[in-house]
């Protein structure tokens, strides 16, 4: 009895994947791409880059599993645009160049917006993020305003905003007739937290929501936050699929996924409509 019991669900369960699976496939082929090809790197698909150090908005867990605020957003939007999500890992030095080149459809990895990327990429903001400076369990160099940092090894990421900021401090404290940052980059956040870590740097720059992420592991004490608010913005080449990535930004906002998304990681949602800021050609 309980063999035929078995048997019976056996067959029920498989008859019901095959249901289930042609429900699937079906719409899939009712669920048209909603961008161009000649728009996209690859047909069908929606090619995105990301550096996954930067906890909790894209990173790698411990299955190598790609996760984070960010991945879900990009899923979010290639299910939207009935496109296949696809990532490509690295560091944030070759996005721009690799946009540019045609390498991958969308730079997704929280890039800051500024007036000169603007002029060369299709820019929308999305999210507002600020820098933080984390520094070793404890704090014991007692740092807690960017003037505590003169005279001392900090690390960075190369090539980004924070870089960039990080340039602007240490002119700053040498204007006020202070010691200059000795900064060094790394090609990522994570390599630059290991040699924070290592006690090779004295503290390490990152974006707001990761510094607070090392905090609550307990790993660095986030010494500073909040320094040089600025918006965050996905970059695009193509003006065609910015268009199309905003609308599935304004269709999120009305149906509340884009609010619950950023309240998830405790960020602040844009209520007013997203638009494309970019240069017009």
């Amino acid at each position: 009895m309980k063999k035929s019991v078995f048997g019976f669900n056996l067959r029920a369960c498989l008859v019901l994947a095959g249901s289930m699976a042609l429900t699937g496939l079906a719409a899939a082929q009712t669920c048209a791409p909603k961008v161009p090809a000649s728009e996209l790197v690859k047909p069908g698909t929606l090619v995105m880059s990301t550096n996954p150090t930067l906890p909790p908005m894209q990173f790698v867990d411990s299955a190598g599993v790609l996760k984070g605020m960010r991945i879900t957003l990009g899923d979010e939007i290639a299910k939207r645009l009935c496109l296949k999500p696809e990532y490509i890992k690295i560091e944030f030095s070759a996005m721009v160049p690799g946009l540019q080149s045609g390498r991958w459809d969308l730079i997704n990895t929280g890039i800051f917006w500024t007036e000169e990327r603007a002029k060369i990429m299709q820019m929308i903001q999305y999210e507002a993020q600020a820098v933080s400076i984390s520094v070793a369990k404890g704090n014991p160099l007692k740092i807690s305003k960017p003037e505590d940092l003169a005279g001392r090894t900090v690390g960075v990421e190369l090539g980004g905003f924070e870089e960039r900021k990080l340039k602007e401090l240490d002119d700053m404290l040498k204007a006020k007739g202070l010691k200059g940052i000795n900064i060094r980059t790394f090609d990522n956040f994570a390599t630059a937290y290991q040699a924070l870590r290592a006690g090779q740097t004295e503290a390490s720059v990152t974006i707001d929501s990761t510094g607070a992420e090392y905090a609550k592991r307990g790993e660095f004490d986030r010494a500073i936050s909040g320094l040089f608010p600025t918006p965050v913005a996905l970059a695009l080449k193509s003006t065609v699929l910015a268009n199309a990535v905003v609308g599935v930004f304004n269709d999120m906002q009305k149906d509340g996924t884009y609010a619950k998304l950023m309240s998830e990681y405790g960020l602040l949602a844009n209520k007013d409509p997203i638009k494309v800021n970019g240069p017009s050609k």
